[in-house]
């Protein structure tokens, strides 16, 4: 079926819901809550949508909604000198997720000596934006704690606490470390050791968790040591002194990848060949992980995939007064190279 574009004017939603056979709300819901439609009746519709050239008046839909389509994201602190690449993934991702549902991801951060909850409290007063996206969520989160009490629109990266508002999405860490478990004693590997950073992060304690929990199902009893710090000369030191050890691990599974480079070089000097005499694995797949020689193996995120989630989640709450009554755990991917053996 040939579609003609409306000629002496712009088009409008109605041109849309009558070349595609539905109704004004069909179309509108296909721009706000595609959720809510069959998959080839929101397909059909944004066809028509693209082919007519039809542009929301974004100013009039927000009068209309009392929404700004706009979401706030909390930029975690780091280094423009060493950016952390993980997070940069999941901005990309968070601005496809959001941007395919019609909202615009507005980056901020608190002005130097800023309380965290200061710069919230700002953004709420002035209606800039219509939720929070929070990453890095900690054990007794101020943002979240802030925000909660405010009865505010947000989703977490993360887990928040039991007495808040379950609407979190997070990585199954517990059992992708059960996993890289099970991969290794599988190898043969009855002496394996866990490396973690001793910062007592949520997620790091999670990974420690799941190496537990992962030593238990085997019944093997594996050695915990926690680089003092994350300075790589301080990592480096702390796994040459395990790997010095009369009874040396066989296999090392560091809590991220940083510290995963840190064995490498551990290894090396003291004469180990990684894959061969000692398995090594990690966590994270920084992009630099699948050019180490030999490549490690590792845990991916699928960033898109919570990027998509957390979107959804916060839309659900600012548009439908939905909040969700439990999190969701995404399940981790095992990428299993060489640097494992076997």
């Amino acid at each position: 079926m040939e579609t003609h574009r409306p000629r002496g004017r712009g088009v409008t939603i109605e041109d849309v819901a009558r070349a595609a056979g539905v109704s004004r709300q069909t179309v509108s819901n296909a721009l706000n809550a595609p959720y809510r439609l069959k998959a080839e009746t929101l397909e059909r519709v944004t066809t028509l949508i693209e082919e007519l050239g039809y542009r929301p008046d974004q100013s009039a839909r927000s009068l209309r909604s009392g929404t700004r389509r706009i979401i706030a994201y909390p930029t975690p602190e780091d280094d423009p000198a060493n950016p952390n690449p993980l997070m940069g993934g999941f901005l990309e991702a968070v601005v496809a997720a959001a941007g395919e549902a019609g909202y615009h991801i507005l980056l901020v951060r608190p002005h130097s000596g800023q309380d965290q909850t200061r710069a919230l409290e700002e953004l709420i007063a002035a209606r800039t934006v219509d939720g929070f996206l929070l990453s890095d969520v900690l054990h007794d989160d101020a943002r979240v704690t802030y925000l909660a009490g405010r009865g505010f629109p947000f989703v977490a990266f993360g887990r928040t606490a039991s007495e808040h508002p379950q609407n979190w999405v997070d990585v199954d860490t517990v059992q992708a470390m059960i996993d890289m478990v099970d991969l290794l004693a599988a190898a043969g590997h009855r002496r394996i050791a866990f490396l973690a950073s001793s910062s007592r992060l949520p997620w790091m304690d999670h990974r420690r968790d799941g190496f537990q929990a992962g030593m238990r199902r085997h019944g093997l009893h594996g050695q915990e040591i926690s680089a003092p710090g994350d300075d790589p000369g301080e990592i480096v030191a702390a796994t040459r002194r395990l790997l010095g050890e009369r009874v040396r691990p066989t296999a090392v599974i560091a809590a991220g990848d940083w510290l995963a480079l840190g064995v490498y070089a551990a290894a090396r000097a003291e004469g180990l060949d990684i894959g061969t005499d000692l398995a090594v694995a990690g966590f994270n797949d920084l992009p630099v992980t699948a050019f180490l020689q030999p490549a490690l193996t590792t845990v991916r995120l699928p960033l898109r995939r919570i990027a998509g989630a957390l979107v959804d989640r916060l839309l659900q709450t600012i548009e439908d007064g939905v909040t969700p009554q439990a999190g969701l755990l995404l399940a981790g991917e095992l990428v299993v190279r060489p640097s494992s053996g076997g």
